[in-house]
Order: C-alpha cells, then sequence, then structure tokens
C-alpha cells in the first residue's frame, strides 16, 4: 500500500472531504429556509368547570402519602 502523503492522493482526499461538508452544509441551509414552523396558540384551561378538583387532588396526596407501598398479594 501506497503512503497517501508520498504520492499525492492526499490532495483526493481532502478534496473529498470538504465536498462532503459542503453538501452537508448546503442540506442544512436548505432545510432551514424552506422548514415552516407554524405557530401555536397556547391553551388556557379553565378551572372553575371542576368544582372539585381541590379535593380531589387532596386525596391523591393523602392516598400517596406513605413512604412504605405494600403489595396488594402476598407472593
Amino acid at each position: 500500500m501506497q503512503n497517501p502523503f508520498e504520492s499525492g492522493h492526499i490532495k483526493n482526499y481532502i478534496l473529498l472531504y470538504v465536498s462532503v461538508v459542503v453538501i452537508m452544509i448546503l442540506f442544512f441551509i436548505a432545510s432551514t429556509l424552506f422548514n415552516e414552523v407554524p405557530s401555536v396558540e397556547k391553551k388556557v384551561f379553565d378551572m372553575s368547570e371542576v368544582p372539585d378538583a381541590k379535593k380531589q387532588m387532596e386525596n391523591i396526596v393523602e392516598i400517596n402519602s406513605s413512604a412504605v407501598r405494600l403489595l396488594p398479594k402476598a407472593y
């Protein structure tokens, strides 16, 4: 096998590498130019429609407050 530095083929390897990088950059630029990002409206939820939401959340916190959870069935 010949040494590419001595035979002058290194210039071809560098040209190939540079051309691949340039093609990647061109694809990146093209994808950012033609990519239209739609604007998303922020959704606001009205909590007045659920009157028992606070009570339900308090019940869930009370149920999950124990540090050790036992299995419902012993194996």
